[in-house]
């Protein structure tokens, strides 16, 4: 199993975990003529379209796992949402037998070089930036990772001359051995997924993965502003690259009174003057300092990069305008899967607010966006597993309704709205207890506003 391309033709391969990411590295096994089996918690039913997607024969084990494939395999592959402390992924790895993220099995097989997204929140926004940058200038790229293709599926169209911009989770790069981007983007670093991370410097230490086998060829690109992601240059093999919102950079870049400037090795380039960006709030800024970076770095010429970011809406379910009705008007940030995430949100829209949160609690702090509630939101409608928690944290400053699911949240939340006012689902949590991701719960919020009737659809 030695060398980036392994041998795995009549190898053992076990994939933990069979939703998209898992389907994929079947696949890409399956034409590598290992012989493999599929494993996952849940039950046989919930996979019927994957199980019609397969290329080839696999063994399926579905509503347990068993030892003897964790123990006989010669390769484990695992999804990311499959803990790496899960326990007979331990002993396997205490057997000795290598275990890769999907990702990891990606970059084996894979030419081209790699632009690697990583950070607590931002990261999807930032890899869509970058791939809308790539695209305005004809450079040969595909976007995958966290952001929805599994990198697996695009091994057949991997050249040398082609840039993968890769969307990382700390899930993705926890089993990462030879992964190695040439430019490595680390956005900011705050609490997150302490519910599978058991702290959180062991969070950080995932993320700082993604830096692992940079060398002096290779760019970190970090976060002047945020002190975790900054640290991280103190002891990485790659040259660091900076960007900063707050203060001037020698080099790097940075914003100076309105524009984006860009200095690297005695020259400066003027990118664009902040006010015609287009997507609101200071979070995003920050994408796009990041987005300049990688962009700069692979040789993009700046006037072009401004171009695009004057185009850039947004994507799907980060900060999403829906429409408007009665004068309100309504954001989906499904994505917003942390408190953090959900506080820039808050942050980035004019009040007042009614705001639908709620899910599956991640070992967060909800009393972080306390200083937003008493003057900008009006009324908290509270759904899912984290309803009380939330409740706990919040109900001193603001007026809390909950919700079984989310059309009464919606129907709550436009109730108690007047001409003017903003509904936004920002949620602070995870979405696994009501849907099947970030994505399924965005697209119930839309559908539940659209049946309302929008007057005007953004």
């Amino acid at each position: 199993m030695e060398g980036r391309v392994p041998e795995l033709q009549g190898r053992r391969v076990l994939v933990v975990g069979f939703a998209r990411s898992g389907l994929a590295s079947t696949n890409l096994l399956l034409r590598k003529d290992a012989k493999v089996t599929v494993t996952d918690l849940r039950l046989q039913e919930a996979f019927q379209g994957q199980i019609e997607g397969l290329a080839g024969p696999v063994q399926m084990v579905f509503g347990r796992h068993q030892q003897q494939d964790f123990m006989e395999a010669d390769l484990i592959v695992t999804s990311p949402g499959v803990p790496s402390r899960q326990g007979l992924l331990q002993q396997a790895a205490e057997a000795g037998i290598p275990i890769w993220s999907e990702v990891e099995l990606a970059y084996r097989f894979l030419k081209g070089s790699f632009i690697g997204v990583t950070g607590t929140n931002g990261k999807t926004t930032t890899t869509a930036l970058t791939g809308a940058l790539f695209e305005r200038a004809g450079v040969s790229h595909a976007v995958a990772g966290n952001i929805g293709t599994p990198l697996t599926g695009l091994v057949d169209q991997g050249s040398d001359d082609r840039v993968f911009i890769v969307e990382l989770s700390s899930f993705q790069l926890e089993t990462i051995q030879s992964f190695r981007c040439s430019i490595a983007l680390v956005l900011n670093l705050t609490p997150d997924h302490l519910d599978r991370h058991q702290s959180f410097e062991q969070y950080v230490q995932a993320k700082r993965r993604i830096l692992l086998n940079q060398t002096a060829e290779d760019f970190a690109v970090l976060n002047a502003d945020d002190p975790n992601s900054k640290a991280m240059g103190e002891h990485c093999a790659a040259r660091v690259f900076l960007f900063s919102e707050r203060q001037s950079l020698h080099e790097g870049v940075s914003v100076e009174e309105g524009q984006i400037w860009i200095r690297w090795e005695g020259s400066e380039y003027l990118v664009m003057p902040v006010e015609e960006i287009r997507m609101p709030g200071r979070h995003n800024l920050q994408n796009v300092l990041a987005a300049v970076a990688s962009g700069f770095l692979k040789g993009l010429d700046p006037i072009l990069m401004a171009q695009v970011f004057r185009d850039f809406a947004g994507v799907e379910h980060r900060l999403e305008q829906i429409g408007s009705r009665a004068g309100v008007r309504f954001y989906n940030d499904s994505k917003a899967t942390n408190v953090e995430a959900a506080a820039r949100a808050l942050e980035a829209l004019e009040g007042p607010l009614i705001v639908i949160m709620g899910g599956r609690d991640k070992g967060a702090d909800f009393g972080q966006v306390k200083h937003l509630m008493k003057d900008k939101v009006k009324l908290l409608v509270l759904l899912g597993e984290a309803r009380s928690k939330i409740r706990g944290a919040l109900q001193d400053r603001v007026e809390t309704l909950d919700a079984r699911d989310m059309a009464e949240a919606v129907a709550l939340a436009s109730d108690g709205a007047q001409p003017g006012d903003t509904v936004l689902l920002a949620p602070a949590c995870a979405s696994f207890d009501m849907f099947d991701d970030f994505e399924h719960r965005g697209r119930a919020f839309k559908e539940a506003v659209a049946q309302m009737g929008l007057e005007e659809r953004a």
